[in-house]
């Protein structure tokens, strides 16, 4: 048997293209569709759309829109798959995948489970030890990150806010220390009140950028501080698909020893140790336990 490598770019790609694909003749594609423009449509996506047993969609009409623009011929049964219905017709998905058959999940636009349906098919099919694999391509989590302008070496992706006031309030309030860039979607008619709630929460400083229509004819990314998006956002109303972009929250230097005495003092004289307190809170706030502990003990003394 001969050790050598082909020599050809052709034969080189069916190598990769083989090693790459699945082993079982049945399995679960999640499939990344385009978050506006038809042209980022990969050909993996044309081609199983094409040959997949089972097409599971957020929206069949929209997917068949999306295949006449794509000019692609939808070859399987297609199945509608979304939030309202996704508990009950997993298993019958992946009844169809334990049968041999390949069944793609497709949404709107973007990645599957991603903000949209596809996460319980894939914790059920992880139970049922079924083979997943996913075929990636358009982000509106990852696009609008890199045309922010804001740090992404870290991020966090928090979805869409609360609703109610109150919870959105709360939310915001529990990320106010956050250090990684954050990204949350939200609908045109909320953006307002939203980055209100936002210039409230992080500060009218807090740099962030509005990022609309993502690879669409209008797209549109503004940047700045939370105040001052709030204020261009009121004044000028926002349509169509927004993600927000917010910079996570600056280092905090330490705390001054002389914020901290008094706490460590109060929790002493509730007859805790001063050794147990003052590591707790030094390592909470930041400073050196020995510097903590001497500034303790001098205001014990006076």
């Amino acid at each position: 048997m001969s050790n050598a490598r082909p020599d050809h770019g052709e034969d080189d790609e069916q190598t990769i293209e083989a090693a790459s694909a699945p082993a079982e003749a049945g399995h679960l594609v999640l499939v990344a569709t385009p978050i506006g423009n038809v042209e980022d449509a990969s050909l993996r996506l044309r081609r199983l759309l094409a040959e997949a047993d089972v097409v599971a969609a957020e929206d069949t009409r929209r997917l068949h829109a999306l295949a006449h623009r794509m000019g692609v011929q939808v070859g399987g049964r297609v199945l509608s798959y979304h939030e309202h219905n996704e508990t009950e017709r997993a298993d019958e998905l992946l009844d169809a995948v334990a049968d041999g058959s390949v069944v793609v999940v497709v949404t709107d636009a973007g990645m599957p489970s991603v903000s949209d349906p596809g996460f319980r098919v894939v914790a059920r099919a992880v139970e049922r030890d079924l083979p997943i694999t996913a075929a990636p391509g358009p982000s509106a989590v990852l696009t609008a990150l890199a045309l922010s302008g804001l740090a992404t070496d870290r991020f966090c992706f928090e979805g869409f806010p609360p609703r109610k006031p109150g919870e959105r309030a709360r939310t915001f309030a529990a990320l106010v220390d956050e250090p990684r860039t954050m990204v949350f979607f939200e609908a045109p008619h909320r953006i307002a009140d939203t980055l209100a709630a936002m210039s409230d929460a992080f500060g009218p400083d807090r740099a962030a950028a509005v990022a609309r229509e993502l690879t669409k004819t209008y797209e549109e990314v503004l940047r700045g501080g939370l105040g001052e998006l709030a204020d261009r956002v009121t004044q000028t109303p926002l349509r169509g698909e927004i993600c927000v972009v917010v910079a996570g929250a600056p280092p905090r230097g330490p705390v001054p020893l002389a914020e901290l005495v008094p706490q460590v003092l109060e929790r002493v004289a509730a007859g805790e140790r001063l050794k147990d307190v003052v590591g707790d809170v030094a390592g909470g706030a930041g400073v050196a336990k020995r510097d903590l502990y001497e500034a303790a003990l001098a205001a014990r003394s006076r």
